[in-house]
């Protein structure tokens, strides 16, 4: 039952879907009515902000959605301070601030990831307006968090997924190669390849040797094993490229940055050519199937380990970070993100999360584990 009235704040979910995001807004917006607090819901993430595309929340309307995947507020990628008008680039923050003033809040709730984590300092620092985050992502990439929200639920896709493989790759006796989500950060692609027992785990954080993973096939074949399934995160990198982008950024060090041009592999050429680039996946099955002359297959994920239901431990650990959440808007308590530290739900100043990506360490205890079970990294050593 609510109290006497306690303010107004708003809520929005930034970046990329993901299982959890409709359990979160429940938790946050029944515990903020607990106490009183009137919740307002802002349309597809910053833009809805900017452009004040907004919606009344109640308790009727939150009731029955935390099984639900997606958002049902919707969202977006846009960023307050770069918003795309036509074919311009321009900086709408005072746009977004004079929303947030209109709607008397006294404070925005932002689900996200990096992106809105940094996206949400920065509306702070530069509009002085209060901000509260939760740390969504299915990368697990958000610092100052054991675990993000949305990132249990897709490792159970991706293991179920590798599970599935291991079918076909045994009875046609080939190589399968599944891609998993994770450009810069290789946790979900590690936690699933581990759960699925994928016989090669190929991460960002760890470059790989192309011939180290075929040496490995190959051995696995000699030991009378019909099948090697791999597991490689959209981000790896070979040792060559990274050799050549270590090469790269220490040039432009001494050069200066804007020495650098870097061009997206989908962007047009001057002759009106889209240049596409071919997955690290395909071609990592092409070059492992020369090496090894075993059959090669790829299986890319995409989006639906961003879809469906949440696992119950994401519905469980949503709950619990959204009402955590309303508690510490209750006490007036802002500028933080609400993280999990054990088995506790705790506030962190956002200063200490904004802009920090969360990689696997090479002495995390994954990696360890993968090793004593004679999984490949994609290197000897």
């Amino acid at each position: 039952m609510a109290g006497k009235p306690n303010g107004t704040i708003g809520i929005l979910t930034a970046g990329g879907d993901c299982p959890g995001l409709n359990a979160v807004i429940r938790g946050v917006s029944k515990a903020a009515m607990h106490y009183g607090i009137k919740v307002i819901g802002i349309r597809d993430g910053f833009r809805g902000l900017v452009e004040n595309c907004t919606m009344p929340l109640d308790n009727a309307l939150v009731s029955g959605v935390l099984t639900h995947g997606g958002t049902f507020l919707g969202s977006s990628r846009d960023k307050p301070h770069k918003m795309q008008v036509g074919n311009k680039t321009v900086d709408r923050t005072d746009d977004a601030v004079r929303t947030y003033r209109k709607l008397k809040l006294d404070c925005l709730v932002c689900l996200g990831g990096n992106g809105t984590q940094k996206t949400a300092f920065r509306l702070h620092n530069r509009g002085g307006i209060n901000v509260l985050t939760l740390p969504k992502t299915i990368d697990n990439d958000v610092a100052e968090t054991d675990i993000t929200f949305g990132f249990d639920s897709a490792m159970a896709i991706a293991t179920e997924a590798i599970d599935r493989l291991h079918t076909t790759a045994t009875s046609h006796q080939r190589i399968i190669v599944c891609e998993i989500m994770g450009h810069s950060a290789g946790w979900l692609c590690l936690g699933a390849g581990i759960a699925g027992g994928a016989d090669v785990i190929l991460i960002p954080e760890i470059p790989y040797d192309l011939e180290a993973v075929a040496r490995h096939i190959l051995e696995r074949q000699q030991a009378g094993k019909r099948f090697s399934l791999i597991a490689v995160a959209e981000g790896v990198v070979s040792r060559e490229e990274a050799k050549a982008r270590a090469t790269a950024d220490r040039l432009t060090n001494e050069l200066g940055a804007l020495t650098r041009i870097v061009t997206h592999p989908s962007s047009q050429s001057g002759e009106g050519v889209h240049l596409v680039q071919e997955p690290v996946a395909s071609r990592i099955a092409r070059n492992l199937q020369q090496l090894t002359g075993v059959e090669a297959r790829v299986t890319s994920l995409g989006h639906v380990q961003r879809g469906g239901p949440p696992t119950p431990f994401d519905r469980l650990l949503c709950t619990r970070l959204g009402t955590m959440a309303g508690e510490l808007l209750a006490d007036h308590h802002y500028n933080i993100m609400v993280g999990l530290k054990g088995t506790e739900c705790v506030p962190v100043p956002l200063k200490r999360v904004a802009g920090i990506k969360r990689i696997v360490p090479p002495n995390h205890p994954w990696i360890k584990t993968a090793r004593l079970v004679e999984t490949c990294l994609g290197a000897d050593t």
